[in-house]
């Protein structure tokens, strides 16, 4: 494939770089992304870090309301689709086109279900008055206050960058239906690979933090 020149003023020639497949660069960029993404749930860490020390007690006493069994079935959920996931990307590689879209329609099943539970788990919480600014929540411990409102806060974000990661898969489904990954060019699935394990991995922090501390 001949090279595109460029010209410049003096009339000489120079060869234009192509970034489009330029995977080094697609990688190092996601990188970055998870990067400032991580700098966004490590603040919210940073202040559960804070409000529990000063509110050890009341921290636990509020855990313990939460349904540790749904939390501990979303987890292997997501360890499952974690695995699921990174299978795809590799069956994508050995060229096994049909087993590396099922293995990703797998994973937004998965993913479909980890929402179902947690939204069922909200929805208990808010029919018995549980939410931020409600009155019942408002009358209760500042530790209390303070623990809910991190707990909707950060399953709320968490759960959202799960609704983003089932969009990215669905998009990758479509490429591949397309052509536009294929064995020879999956940097892009690698990259919606590596940030579902991103979110995976947050919801490993997360599950200790508002599920165990009560038990």
């Amino acid at each position: 494939m001949e090279q595109e020149m460029a010209y410049d003023r003096q009339g000489k020639s120079y060869p234009v770089a192509d970034f489009k497949d330029d995977y080094s660069g697609d990688k190092l960029g996601f990188w970055v992304f998870l990067l400032t993404e991580g700098m966004m749930f490590g603040v919210l860490f940073l202040l559960y870090g804070i409000y529990f020390y000063r509110h050890t007690a009341m921290f636990a006493f509020s855990s313990a309301d939460l349904n540790i069994w749904l939390g501990g079935t979303n987890t292997v959920l997501l360890l499952i689709s974690t695995y699921t996931m990174g299978v795809a990307t590799l069956m994508m590689r050995q060229g096994k086109l049909k087993l590396s879209a099922m293995l990703v329609g797998l994973t937004i099943f998965i993913a479909i279900v980890f929402l179902g539970i947690k939204a069922s788990e909200w929805g208990v919480d808010i029919s018995h008055g549980i939410y931020p600014g409600s009155k019942l929540l408002d009358a209760k411990d500042t530790g209390e206050i303070l623990f809910f409102g991190l707990y909707f806060v950060m399953t709320g974000l968490h759960g959202l960058h799960v609704i983003i990661g089932i969009a990215l898969m669905s998009w990758v489904l479509l490429l591949m239906r397309s052509g536009g990954i294929h064995p020879e060019h999956t940097i892009v699935m690698k990259n919606v690979t590596l940030y579902w394990d991103f979110v995976h991995l947050i919801w490993i922090v997360l599950f200790p933090l508002l599920y165990m501390i009560g038990v």
